[in-house]
Formats: C-alpha cells, sequence, structure tokens
C-alpha cells in the first residue's frame, strides 16, 4: 500500500512539528509513506474567496501529484473535503480524477476506516474536548451531526478511546463551528473572534484541558484567542496525541 501524504501549505510552513507527528503515526502503522516535494496548496483558500481559474490549476496540479498512489491521506478534514466534493467542478475530466477523489482521506478517517487498528501504545492523561470542525463534520462524516437526530457515532472519539489514561468533557454545543472558515477570519473579523470565544467558553465551562480536533486551521484559530485572552486551556493537534512515545 503506497501512501501519498499531502500536508497543508499553512501546516507546512507554521506547524512543522504536527506535519511530522502525522508522518510518524502512518509509518507506526508500517505503510509505505512517500511525501512529494511538488506539492503545493489545495486551492481551498483561492476557491473560497471565487478566484476559480487559480483553483484549477491548483487541482490539476494535486491530480498530476498524486494520482499514482494507492491512498493520498492529509491531516486536514478541510483539505480532503476541497478534493472530494469541490475538485469535480474543475477537473472531472482529468486522468485519474476518479481515483484521487475516491482516495483521498483525512488522517483519523483513514486509521478509523482502512488501518482499523485495535489498539495504540499511548498515554494521554488529560481531559480532552473534542472539537468537530466544520468540514471534517458535515462534509466528510466524521461524527453524527446534531440537527439530523441520528443515532450519536465519532470516528475520531473512536481513535481517542484507544488512548490510555485520556478523559473527555461534554460540551453543551457539541458540534458548533470555531468561526475560522479561512479566508472568512480575515473578511468578517468580528464576527470570527465572537464565535471561536463562544467555543472556547463552552471547552472551559466543560472543564477541557486540551482542545483536539482533526483542522489545525480551527485550533489555530482558537490557540490565537487563548493567548489574546489569556485563557487556562490549550489546543492540540490530534496527531501530536497519537504519536506520543513515538520514536
Amino acid at each position: 500500500m503506497k501512501i501519498g501524504l499531502f500536508i497543508p501549505c499553512f501546516m507546512n510552513e507554521l506547524y512543522p512539528e504536527a506535519s511530522m507527528d502525522t508522518l510518524k503515526i502512518l509509518e507506526s502503522f508500517g505503510l509505505d509513506v512517500d511525501y512529494p516535494l511538488e506539492q503545493t496548496c489545495c486551492g481551498q483558500p483561492m476557491a473560497n474567496t471565487g478566484c476559480a481559474h487559480e483553483s484549477a490549476q491548483l487541482a490539476k496540479r494535486f491530480v498530476e501529484i498524486f494520482k499514482h498512489y494507492d491512498y493520498i491521506v492529509a491531516p486536514s478534514g478541510s483539505c480532503v473535503s476541497m478534493v472530494r466534493h469541490h475538485y469535480a467542478q474543475f477537473v472531472s475530466e482529468m486522468e485519474g480524477f476518479e481515483h484521487v477523489q475516491k482516495n483521498t482521506y483525512e488522517l483519523i478517517e483513514f486509521i478509523h476506516d482502512i488501518i482499523k487498528p485495535d489498539h495504540l501504545n499511548v498515554s494521554f492523561p488529560y481531559k480532552v474536548g473534542i472539537h468537530n470542525s466544520c468540514h471534517g463534520h458535515r462534509e466528510l462524516g466524521l461524527a453524527s451531526m446534531s440537527e439530523c437526530h441520528a443515532p450519536a457515532f465519532s470516528k475520531i472519539k473512536d481513535i481517542l478511546d484507544l488512548v490510555s489514561d485520556i478523559s473527555f468533557s461534554t460540551l453543551e454545543r457539541n458540534d458548533e463551528c470555531c468561526g475560522f472558515g479561512g479566508t472568512f477570519a480575515v473578511s468578517e473579523e468580528a464576527m470570527s473572534v465572537a464565535m471561536g470565544r463562544a467555543r472556547l467558553e463552552d471547552h472551559i465551562k466543560a472543564g477541557s484541558e486540551y482542545i483536539t480536533g482533526v483542522d489545525m486551521s480551527c485550533l489555530m484559530h482558537m490557540q490565537g484567542l487563548i493567548d489574546r485572552d489569556k485563557l487556562p486551556i490549550k489546543t492540540i493537534y490530534i496527531a501530536q496525541i497519537l504519536a506520543k512515545g513515538l520514536a
């Protein structure tokens, strides 16, 4: 099984430790992981701001780079959602697109659905609140949505349940947006900040020591507010929990 690892552009620049932990986790399962050096942004920021021409160029580049891998794995629900749900308008006729669309997975989704581990040699003795980011939650279906009144499930919690000594906080609003939204945080700053502070208030009231999730962008937004307001809580990308103890 040949894996093509896609690291979001902002993680490559700002969160190299979280990116390396993603690689460590995949390799710990004995997978053959390759990191194509010619990769760049998935194009989501351009698509969100209406730059269709630039988005199409990046979509074509992504498919061309990754079409020969069995699976493409990314530590980002929003980037995977971009490939799976929004690339078709740009590259539907391109050779390899359907394979890339079908086989591009978010990291936790890939571990849960494809690897299916029954144990992890990891301990994280803290109370953790799970942030269900919008793209991972509602577009990839990583967890049940409260508005659907369907049986509850969470692929994120299923994997974290394999971690020893961890406990979880119970939130009042389990699946609300953090307010980041990529360029939304720039164009609607006041609304973005208000939404982020509401999420943090919920986590702090629930006793979360750490907030984790599958989108570093959401955690980055909340950590910025934590630092600004000097709040007694931290964020940690989920791969950094799962990689504890790995060399």
